[in-house]
């Protein structure tokens, strides 16, 4: 299930990428020190250090490689492959129940990856606003960032992109506007 949910992420995310124009690779993003290619670099090279993490990669090896270029001349083909080899890595036998390095402290491969799913869904939104396009997000993915929550960040210290309870929100906010604030993102 929960690589079902990375590879629904992964498609909302490649669905507007693939209609990013040439000259859009410079645009601005929510993300304000990323423009349009440095999102889709991180999206990338975030797969590909995950993947690092299931092979036994450190905490530092996965910092020290996290801005580095993944995307090459061919970002859309970049970013499909990283997430294939990322899901690949994930279906492995024992690759959900293996402890890794992550930034943020120990944990299972299947957290990581409910990270990575939660991280790949709102950096979707990000790119759709950059985008100009429509920023409504899957809501089954929605739906199960707001409910599992604790249990996706659990054992995370709260950051500045994610909060431990969700930050006061305006009435009658949507479950998506309720989960990009607690992202630290503004739906309006």
């Amino acid at each position: 299930m929960v690589l079902d949910r990375f590879l629904l992420a992964s498609k909302g995310f490649e669905r507007h990428l693939r209609t990013v124009a040439p000259d859009g690779w410079g645009a601005p993003t929510p993300c304000t020190d990323w423009d349009v290619r440095a999102l889709v670099n991180h999206m990338t090279r975030g797969n590909l250090n995950y993947v690092g993490l299931l092979r036994g990669a450190t905490r530092e090896e996965f910092l020290a490689q996290r801005e580095a270029d993944a995307l090459g001349d061919d970002p859309v083909a970049a970013f499909t492959g990283s997430v294939q080899a990322c899901a690949d890595a994930f279906a492995e036998e024992g690759a959900l129940d293996r402890v890794v390095d992550y930034p943020l402290g120990k944990l299972t491969g299947r957290q990581a990856l409910a990270l990575r799913t939660a991280d790949s869904t709102v950096h979707t939104w990000d790119l759709a606003r950059a985008l100009g396009a429509d920023e409504t997000l899957d809501p089954g993915l929605v739906a199960w960032i707001d409910e599992s929550h604790d249990e996706i960040f659990a054992g995370l210290a709260p950051g500045p992109r994610f909060f431990a309870d969700p930050p006061p929100g305006a009435p009658h906010a949507t479950r998506q506007d309720r989960v990009l604030t607690r992202f630290g993102r503004d739906p309006r």
